[in-house]
């Protein structure tokens, strides 16, 4: 059995539970450990159980509480090296440790696959976990999907997987002509269109449930994204997931 929550998810902040009976583990601390243990209780997750943090790229949406909550649970957080020398000094884990993309990490009962993937970070990554045969992705901040996006997501029986903007809403959006150039580009994010296309071409035999995630509160809308993605629920359940509040649990 394995549980997953999107405790948070948009681009105001990021954190994503996976865990079984005994052991946990975090992908991104992206809003403050307060938040994060409340949320996890509001939903009857036990943050006793959480084991590793793992930190994706260094943007404060995604590491914006890994310190505290590393001092707090006294539990590792692990990045690369190069997150780590980027990331602003006052959320640099006080203990790192250290991983390299493509190689996997083992904590209690699961595998840690992490991977690069295409982001205007240092060295963003994205991770496939693994607990007896199934796996969860957690596939965010992805400007194009690459050939490791499309051979991992294709393992997934659940997957947490960016559908940040609506392309419509972008072009006509508030936002300065630089900012939409760079979310669009292929180290920006992903669309609605393209989390539709990815699914449709990469998406394997065993995925059960895709968690929308990500979702940008000016160029999105929830009901879009899942109006954009619907057509493929017969495949398998698509969910939404929230920028203000925890998802609700579910059971792989």
């Amino acid at each position: 059995m394995i549980e997953i929550c999107a405790v948070a998810s948009g681009s105001n902040g990021n954190c994503y539970y996976i865990g079984n009976d005994t052991d946990a583990i975090l992908v991104d601390a992206g809003i403050s450990c307060r938040q994060i243990i409340n949320r996890m209780n509001d939903k009857g997750l036990d943050p006793a159980k959480i084991k590793a943090i793992f930190i994706s790229h260094e943007h404060s949406d995604h590491m914006r509480g890994a310190r505290v909550l590393e001092k707090k649970l006294k539990v590792p957080v692990y990045l690369t090296a190069r997150t780590y020398n980027t990331a602003y000094r006052n959320m640099q884990p006080a203990y790192p440790r250290f991983f390299v993309p493509g190689k996997e990490i083992v904590i209690g009962g699961f595998t840690v696959f992490p991977f690069a993937k295409n982001h205007d970070a240092s060295e963003p990554c994205s991770f496939r976990i693994e607990h007896e045969g199934k796996n969860v992705g957690v596939f965010t901040d992805i400007g194009e999907p690459c050939s490791n996006v499309i051979s991992h997501i294709g393992l997934c029986d659940a997957v947490f997987l960016e559908s940040n903007y609506d392309e419509d809403m972008l072009v006509k959006g508030a936002y300065p002509w630089y900012l939409k150039k760079r979310i669009a580009s292929s180290v920006g994010h992903l669309s609605n269109l393209q989390a539709l296309e990815l699914l449709r071409q990469s998406a394997g035999i065993n995925l059960k449930c895709v968690f929308l995630s990500h979702l940008s509160g000016e160029n999105n809308t929830p009901e879009l994204a899942y109006a954009t993605c619907s057509e493929l629920s017969s495949r398998f359940e698509i969910r939404l997931t929230s920028r203000s509040a925890p998802a609700d649990v579910f059971v792989l």
